[in-house]
């Protein structure tokens, strides 16, 4: 599996003075996705960015934008989302009165749907929704905030959504986001998951580092093997 991990650094972690510099940076480096932390303030503390940001990204880039909702309800923001250009909506299950019509809303908007699972939701919860998503991001820190260290229980919670993704026959991408590192990464890998969302590791010591930064992080992925 390692050959096609995905790596997607998380605008989170960017210098947002100059955020399409950034992005553009990033992608001239050779990230495979963008992760976009949006969080309300309401099903989480803090409050980040919301549609106008994505569309500021999209501008700026073709590398596709993964979108993590960390907003309760999630239904009304749905269409601003794809609006702005998102490729990927995920979204926690209990932000939702109903997850099945949340990920069927979003596919209708033509964007491919995920499910969020935090550090203490069962993976078993994924079961019923397996057949409609293309994403499943197990959070390895608690959501939120940025720059969190690694929870030293996630490979065995990654290997449980992998177990659940292989006997559902599942083509779903298993992502995680939370503490990587090249050190955490070869674990995550390890585990079963396909791809790492990473700010800090990523976005360290400024643009001309960032094409190295996502290569020590392939080689952790690799080094799984």
């Amino acid at each position: 599996m390692t050959h096609s991990v995905k790596i997607a650094p998380s605008i989170l972690s960017a210098d947002f003075a100059r955020l399409g510099e950034e992005v553009s940076a990033m992608t001239r480096a050779g990230c495979d996705w963008l992760h976009v932390d949006v969080m309300d303030g309401h099903y989480v503390p803090n409050l980040t960015m919301g549609p106008m940001v994505v569309a500021a990204c999209r501008a700026c880039t073709a590398t596709p934008l993964d979108v993590h909702l960390m907003i309760a309800p999630v239904d009304p923001l749905l269409p601003a989302f794809a609006r702005a250009g998102a490729d990927i909506i995920s979204f926690h299950p209990d932000a939702s009165d109903d997850p099945a019509r949340t990920i069927a809303a979003i596919r209708k908007l033509g964007v491919r749907a995920g499910l969020v699972l935090n550090p203490q939701t069962p993976p078993e919860t994924l079961a019923p929704f397996l057949a409609n998503i293309s994403l499943v991001l197990q959070m390895t820190v608690q959501p939120g905030f940025g720059g969190q260290a690694w929870l030293p229980d996630s490979p065995q919670k990654i290997a449980r959504v992998r177990a659940l993704l292989t006997a559902a026959n599942s083509d779903a991408e298993l992502e995680v986001d939370g503490g990587i590192t090249p050190e955490t990464a070869r674990a995550s890998v390890a585990a079963g998951a396909s791809v790492l969302v990473a700010g800090t590791s990523c976005f360290a010591n400024g643009p001309k580092a960032y094409a190295d930064n996502i290569a020590r992080l392939r080689r952790g992925a690799r080094a799984a093997a």
